[in-house]
């Protein structure tokens, strides 16, 4: 299986960049500094080793959350690349065959997760000798848990690679399955858990789907999304069927996929609904609120023709697309309040809140660095910046316009989020302040992660690089600091993990709402001050970054 030619051309190319180097020396350092950090203090152990078991923990979920950040952007872009560049219809030419194909672009991304895994082992050997962590249910089990996770990502990356259309469109799929599996699964077993039922029994299956969920039932830190109820689910035991399944579902998927007609994209040319008959065009004027089919107006004198192009070139960004989303992200929040009317004695107001506030900033995280990361960088790479220099247009009009086209879509996105908090404040008057701040604070993080995604992607000539830094950075600025809070008061004091999630605005939100474990830390107005400078920093770091490639060369 080694002698595959696959694996060393994919491993080669990975190990011979000077920043996966830079990444292992990086991965190494940083876990040795965090074990330090979590280092006790004290000249006594306890006898029930629960000091070496935080540091182990928090080495954990960090080690867990640096592959989740890290792997997906290789597999994700490995068969598109090959599609694109069309090296992938010469390797079907060869005996290879679609599974040895498959399996060596599989394991060449499993290599490179062993030598990160391996960087870490110092870190992992040091929390071992402090005790209190067995070799076999702790160390191991952690590390076969990874290797689950890895193994299943990958596959899931991959099937991304081989449906996506272009590198950019699978970092953005490969990174959004990775926080849908990773946060959002086990989010609906907050609202069900201790009920019974189909739904239920849905919910409990879907939070074991989850890396961390795992991880922390066999790290002991307590069942994720349990309320402090006691769950006789064999959440590891899930876990490890699950990620099988899906590996094997997905490597299917992939391999089935992996033939010439890989290359057979036609679409059918299509009608307009403007050269069919009155009759025709009068009933889809009944039908369809937006006609997909109808032509688009001309653009009006006071439009930015910048933005309209930005809106037409985008995938999904036709008008019926956006209602659509905005259609969806209503209906799910209706759905949370109606959860909030029909249980109001299962759930108190700060669990449906939380609830809310996870899924709005996941959804944030999710669809605005995919918007906003290429914004620079695609015009860049595609040299449609030197055609726009072209133009009778300033520069500033046209960052404007691009940044005025994932404004108007994330106000959408916002705007349909807002009915489940108007079902709260009804039903509950006395929250009204509270529901005013969480909006505000959701607002200024809009603004954030638009401004830092448009500033980290100015920096790259590639829209790749660009959608996996802007993408690594925000998931790195809303889950970081978790770890942090993971060791409140055992060794990390009050102030230093205050500080820490003065930076996250999940954890920003939810101290509004008074949600357990983060009522006690008064994160505002700080959080909204560093969330402002940041903007304005990535604001000022955009223009400079326009004005470098608008200069004439």
């Amino acid at each position: 299986m080694f002698a595959n030619p696959i694996i060393w051309r994919e491993l080669v190319v990975l190990l011979r960049r000077r920043r996966l180097a830079a990444l292992q020396c990086a991965i190494a350092l940083g876990f040795t500094l965090l074990v330090i950090l979590r280092w006790p203090t004290d000249s006594r152990m306890a006898l029930a080793g629960s000091g070496s078991l935080n540091v182990f923990r928090t080495f954990a979920f960090g080690l867990l959350t640096a592959l989740l950040l890290l792997l997906p952007a290789f597999p994700a872009t490995s068969i598109v690349r090959e599609t694109r560049s069309g090296t992938l219809a010469l390797l079907l030419n060869t005996p290879l065959g679609p599974w040895r194909i498959y399996f060596g672009k599989l394991l060449a991304t499993l290599g490179l997760a062993g030598l990160l895994l391996a960087a870490s082992v110092p870190a992992a050997a040091a929390c071992f000798s402090l005790g209190g962590v067995s070799l076999t249910g702790g160390l191991v089990a952690m590390y076969l848990l990874l290797l689950l996770t890895v193994l299943e990502f990958t596959a899931i990356s991959l099937w991304v690679s081989v449906a996506a259309a272009s590198t950019d469109a699978a970092v953005r799929g490969a990174y959004g399955l990775v926080l849908t599996l990773s946060v959002v699964l086990f989010l609906p077993h907050v609202l069900f858990a201790g009920t019974s039922g189909l739904l239920a029994t849905v919910a409990d299956w879907a939070r074991c789907a989850s890396p961390y969920a795992a991880m922390s039932a066999l790290l002991g830190a307590g069942d994720v999304g349990s309320r402090g109820l006691v769950s006789p689910t064999d959440v590891v035991g899930r876990f490890a069927v699950l990620s099988l399944g899906i590996t094997a579902a997905f490597s299917l998927l992939t391999i089935a996929r992996l033939n010439f007609s890989i290359f057979d994209r036609s679409r059918a040319a299509g009608t307009i609904s403007n050269d069919q008959g009155l009759g025709f065009r009068l009933i889809r004027r009944l039908v369809f609120v937006v006609d997909p089919q109808r032509r688009s107006g001309s653009i009006g004198p006071f439009t930015n023709p910048v933005m309209v192009k930005e809106f037409r070139c985008r995938k999904f960004g036709r008008l019926h697309w956006l209602l659509r989303l905005v259609a969806i992200c209503a209906v799910l929040s209706l759905g949370i309040s109606i959860l909030t009317v029909t249980r109001t004695l299962d759930l108190d107001a700060a669990t449906v809140g939380a609830v809310m506030v996870v899924l709005q900033v996941a959804l944030l995280v999710l669809i605005t660095p995919s918007l906003a990361a290429g914004l620079i960088s695609t015009e860049v790479e595609t040299g449609g910046w030197v055609l726009l220099q072209m133009t009778p247009m300033s520069t500033l009009r046209i960052v404007w316009g691009k940044l005025l086209s994932v404004i108007l879509t994330l106000l959408l996105v916002l705007c349909a989020t807002i009915p489940g908090y108007v079902v709260m404040v009804y039903i509950e008057p006395g929250q009204r302040y509270q529901i005013q701040r969480v909006v505000l604070s959701l607002a200024i993080t809009a603004v954030f992660v638009l401004m830092t995604s448009a500033a980290i992607g100015s920096l790259f000539q590639r829209t790749t690089s660009a959608a996996a830094a802007a993408y690594a950075f925000q998931l790195a600025i809303c889950g970081g600091p978790l770890l942090i809070w993971l060791g409140r008061d055992a060794p990390f004091g009050h102030d230093v993990v205050e500080a820490a999630l003065t930076v996250n605005p999940v954890a920003a939100a939810l101290s509004i709402i008074r949600f357990q474990g983060f009522r006690d830390y008064e994160l505002l107005p700080a959080n909204w001050w560093f969330q402002g400078l940041a903007s304005a920093v990535g604001l000022a770091v955009l223009l400079w970054r326009t004005w470098r490639i608008s200069r004439p060369r």
